[in-house]
């Protein structure tokens, strides 16, 4: 009589399902190490600085994505919205460039900024939540509208001069790191935080993994994905204002690629395409990866197409892991 296979302990199956909720940590700490040892001069504080520092504004997008993903969505707008964004603070402060008439103090045009991400959200919430469309249309329809408003705004010329404490925020060092570091690391534990800790939070995995079980429970799933659209504008919005003050300024082409980068981290982070699956501690540890390699690359002093290889190659890893992961829950119970 042929034995029956044990059962796998209860403290097995939460060690399996850690590793694999952290699998992304692991690989960036072997790519990190990788790097380390092969590559000259890579191992060094400066550079370590510069790969946190590359990573806050494709890591601000990434979390508002992770958001809409999360909930059964999709946001391609993100992209413009910040592109957007960054103009319209740089047009209401800077000095040379601007196609206003007046200016605005720094912190105003913050709000204005916000302002603006919370009524593209609201846009594309309308059109997705109440006229039932499809949100991958939405959006794309919205990535393209949004990069025309902002060529007839500058008139496709550059916006630069912004005055010195809008870009102090950029060029500020706190103990040793850039403020900007500073406030992605906030942003990310703030909003895990909700997504973790809150009703908001919860109520945005049930919808992602089944829509109809939350209406049926009494959650307002409307309310929930207005918000989540809402919330992923105003955080690319919030990323285009500190990408002027980085850069000084904005032009109309300004983050043309990091949607796809973006996209990739939340999808490399462990984020479902299903919905209802994630963390954006792992969507953080896929935007530091693919800035790790990204500065490993121009370390090497390799061609950047590289990195559109690389890319798309950890995409299709990213979403076979998926599926082997969701194969592996299931077995586990």
């Amino acid at each position: 009589m042929i034995a029956a296979t044990p059962a796998p302990s209860a403290s097995r199956i939460r060690l399996v399902k850690l590793l694999l909720d952290h699998l992304v940590w692991f690989i960036l700490a072997v790519i990190l190490l990788i790097c380390s040892l092969s590559i000259e001069h890579f191992f060094q504080v400066g550079i370590f600085i510069n790969i946190a520092q590359h990573a806050t504004y494709v890591g601000l997008l990434s979390l508002g994505l992770a958001f809409c993903v999360i909930a059964g969505h999709m946001d391609l707008s993100i992209e413009s919205v910040m592109a957007f964004a960054a103009m319209l603070a740089a047009g209401l402060t800077a000095a040379r460039g601007s196609p206003f008439a007046f200016q605005v103090n720094t912190w105003v045009s913050l709000l204005l900024v916000l302002g603006f991400g919370a009524l593209a959200g609201l846009f594309n919430a309308i059109l997705i939540v109440k006229f039932r469309l499809n949100a991958f249309v939405v959006t794309l329809a919205a990535y393209i509208a949004i990069r025309g408003l902002g060529l007839i705004l500058t008139g496709g010329r550059s916006i630069y001069g912004l005055p010195q404490d809008f870009r102090a925020v950029a060029n500020t060092d706190l103990l040793g790191l850039p403020m900007l570091v500073w406030i992605t690391i906030v942003t990310y534990l703030a909003f895990g935080q909700i997504l973790k800790g809150s009703l908001f939070g919860r109520r945005v995995y049930l919808v992602g993994g089944n829509p109809v079980a939350p209406f049926r429970a009494g959650i307002n799933v409307e309310r929930v994905l207005f918000g989540v659209f809402i919330l992923s504008g105003v955080i690319a919005a919030f990323a285009g204002w500190l990408l002027a003050a980085r850069t000084n300024g904005a032009t109309p082409n300004l983050g043309i690629g990091m949607l796809f980068e973006a996209f990739a981290a939340v999808v490399i982070g462990g984020v479902s395409l299903r919905g209802g699956i994630g963390q954006l501690s792992g969507v953080f540890a896929g935007v530091l990866l693919l800035s790790t390699i990204d500065t490993a690359i121009n370390v090497m002093g390799l061609d950047a197409s590289y990195m559109q290889v690389i890319r798309g190659g950890l995409m299709l890893i990213a979403v076979l892991l998926d599926g082997v992961k969701t194969e592996i829950a299931k077995r586990l119970g």
